[in-house]
């Protein structure tokens, strides 16, 4: 698995073909865009290009765009959690990953409630309750098909009383081409705002790594209804290229915070850029 590796097997000891290179690098998810900054850069450098410089080029301009250090979580202020937003579309493993989350902060000597803000289906309300009682965390709920605004607001105020560090909200899978849906995101930023006018503090979106170009579309829409400062990424441990990591962040400005390698509680990890470009690239 990995980019690289793939530019490595195809270019050894052969002339570079620019087409051929460039349609790999789309294949690794880095998408048209930054693809075609990498290739034009590479076809201005001076001398003979083979397989390795080709790989250390590419792996100069994705560290530039991604940044070198992972980025720390906002630490609660005045008393007040930290509030996290977390959407996505159906089938990414977004409430398992509010899952997860919830149990790396509370490793980390947090504490947190869940909001349960996907009511439109009745399984990912059970599913989270499942996962808060496994993970001893305190979770505001309602019945299935009620208000999503008002689930995170009555969780925000539970937060704030029971001075929580973080307060998660899991809210519905979203097809991100539905317009009533995004305006239901809006809806809940401004509940949750009413308590904290800069809440909520983190608005992430959950894409999967298999998806390849999809999760760059997922990510523009959602980006328009959340204004995004954040992406969780999950099933790198399969087919997943990770390029779509970087074509968001190169893109849309949109730092990835943690990634998903697998479906045990422990297999949430905080993103690090030169450990994702080394090892998963």
């Amino acid at each position: 698995m990995g980019l690289f590796k793939s530019i490595i097997e195809r270019f050894r000891g052969a002339e570079v073909d620019w087409d051929d290179l460039e349609e790999t690098l789309i294949t690794g998810d880095l998408g048209i865009h930054l693809t075609t900054e990498i290739v034009d850069r590479l076809r201005d450098r001076k001398g003979k290009l083979d397989a390795d410089s080709i790989v250390e080029a590419s792996r100069e301009e994705i560290v530039q765009i991604l940044g070198t250090d992972p980025l720390s979580l906002p630490q609660p202020e005045d008393g007040k959690p930290i509030v996290i937003l977390v959407a996505g579309v159906n089938g990414v493993g977004k409430t398992t990953s509010v899952a997860k989350l919830a149990s790396h902060l509370k490793s980390q000597g947090k504490s947190v409630v869940l909001a349960a803000a996907d009511t439109f289906r009745a399984a990912a309300i059970e599913q989270l309750k499942i996962w808060a009682e496994r993970i001893d965390v305190p979770i505001v709920t309602t019945q299935y098909q009620g208000d999503p605004s008002a689930v995170c607001y009555d969780a925000h105020a539970k937060a704030i009383e029971m001075k929580a560090d973080y307060l998660i909200c899991d809210t519905a899978g979203r097809l991100h081409t539905r317009h009533n849906l995004m305006e239901e995101l809006k809806k809940i930023r401004r509940t949750i705002a009413k308590q904290d006018e800069s809440a909520p503090h983190e608005r992430w979106i959950v894409v999967d790594a298999t998806t390849g170009s999809n999760a760059l579309n997922q990510a523009r829409e959602f980006q328009s209804a959340l204004d995004l400062n954040g992406v969780i990424v999950t099933k790198l441990d399969g087919s997943g290229k990770g390029g779509s990591v970087v074509a968001i962040k190169h893109e849309l400005g949109v730092p990835t915070r943690f990634i998903g390698t697998g479906e045990k509680e422990e297999d949430l990890k905080r993103f690090d850029p030169v450990d994702f470009v080394e090892t998963l690239l």
